[in-house]
């Protein structure tokens, strides 16, 4: 197991006590098995983007919150060696934290690579009016937020408010790589 997924399971642990909940409560509240929760805070598996998903919306808590453990608080330049890197194991999505969230900053940058054919769905969003500025540096990527499909093109950029479900997906026939600017309200 990577030193992201160690400090993501510890994090995921942490988040779950801190709120006094049990492994039962924090199964209800996600709908991911009491069993999997289990796994995946031992670090015996890492979890996908959707499950993440579930578990940042549980917790209240944008991706990029979840994902905030160990960032530096106000450190100007975040070198490429520094920036915490996550691959999910179902689809092979990479995520790295360009600028992390940190003590004072709203926003982060994320870099997301999805390979050919692949699809991230997310039935909610882990909170309401996150504000999504999408540019698609190469490949191809099809976005679509509640009904709305947008077909992306490297240099694209998507800009919305995320109140509905949404998907990611690469048709390819190459990586789709993009870098992601949210905003929490």
């Amino acid at each position: 197991m990577s030193n992201m997924d160690e400090d993501l399971a510890r994090r995921l642990t942490d988040l779950r006590r801190a709120r006094n909940w049990s492994l039962d409560e924090l199964s209800e509240r996600t709908g991911i098995s009491r069993a999997t929760l289990s796994r995946i805070e031992r670090g015996d598996t890492s979890p996908t983007a959707v499950v993440l998903g579930q578990l940042a919306q549980a917790f209240g808590l944008s991706m990029a919150e979840l994902f905030g453990f160990g960032a530096p608080t106000l450190d100007v330049r975040v070198a490429r060696a520094d920036q915490p890197v996550w691959k999910d194991p179902a689809t092979g999505f990479m995520r790295r934290s360009v600028s992390p969230v940190t003590n004072g900053f709203r926003g982060s940058v994320i870099e997301g690579e999805l390979p050919a054919g692949e699809t991230i769905s997310y039935s909610v969003p882990p909170l309401p009016d996150l504000e999504h500025h999408l540019v698609l540096l190469e490949g191809a990527l099809v976005m679509t937020i509640g009904d709305e499909r947008h077909e992306l093109e490297p240099g694209d950029c998507l800009r919305f408010r995320l109140n509905a479900a949404n998907a990611y997906h690469a048709p390819g026939p190459d990586t789709a790589r993009y870098l992601l600017t949210v905003i929490t309200p």
